[in-house]
Formats: C-alpha cells, sequence, structure tokens
C-alpha cells in the first residue's frame, strides 16, 4: 500500500525556518515528481515547487524562489522541503504529492499520492 507521511511543520515567527519531511512507503520516488503545494485557508491548493524525475526544481509560485529548496534522500525515501526567510503570507497546509511519470505539473489533477498535510504557520 502507498504512502506518503509528511512531518515538521509547526509555528515560526516571521523570518525563520522549518523544513518539512516527505516519507514515501510502498514504493520508492526513483522515478517519480514530487511537488509541494500548500494550501492556505478559505484558499484553492495551488503549486509551490516540484522535483522532476531528472531532478530539476521547478517553480510555481514565486515568492518561493529564493527562499524555498527542494532535495530528496533516496536512501530514506523522503523528500524534503527547506523554507527560510519565512513571511506570514506562507501559512498554510503543506502537501507533498508524487507524479509516478515523472513530469511536474503546477496543478493538481496528475499527481497521482498525496500526504497528509502538514500545518505551517508563520506569525509576524
Amino acid at each position: 500500500e502507498v504512502h506518503l507521511v509528511e512531518s515538521g511543520g509547526g509555528l515560526v515567527q516571521a523570518g525563520g525556518s522549518l523544513t518539512l519531511s516527505c516519507t514515501a512507503s510502498g514504493f520508492t520516488l526513483d522515478e517519480s515528481a514530487i511537488a509541494w503545494f500548500r494550501q492556505a485557508s478559505g484558499k484553492e491548493r495551488e503549486g509551490v515547487l516540484c522535483y522532476t524525475r531528472s531532478r530539476l526544481s521547478i517553480y510555481y509560485e514565486d515568492s518561493a524562489k529564493g527562499r524555498f529548496t527542494i532535495s530528496i534522500d533516496n536512501a530514506k525515501n523522503t523528500v524534503y522541503l527547506r523554507m527560510n526567510n519565512l513571511k506570514p503570507e506562507d501559512t498554510a497546509v503543506y502537501y507533498c504529492a508524487v507524479q509516478t511519470e515523472g513530469v511536474c505539473t503546477g496543478g493538481t489533477r496528475r499527481y497521482s499520492y498525496w500526504g497528509q498535510g502538514t500545518q505551517v504557520t508563520v506569525s509576524s
């Protein structure tokens, strides 16, 4: 059975940092594209950035450029989202998602598996 389990969310002050983790079980991430989405209260889920099969980063949220980075530890079958210089507008539930064909898209439709989400709250 396939699972994605996220962790690492929490409350942080503006300017602080967090690292979110997304660990996969039931399959390996090697050939997949892995994306991070977020959904603020009352808003639609939006793509933040994605890691292609060839491990290039594609940013869908301009404000994340220069602050957020994605990385993967294949041995742990875990992908990470490092978020620096956090801002109150980054407050949202963050989700990891896997696209098993290895292709990144900014929309939610083509992602096969989703994590349960982890809350990130940035105080001003």
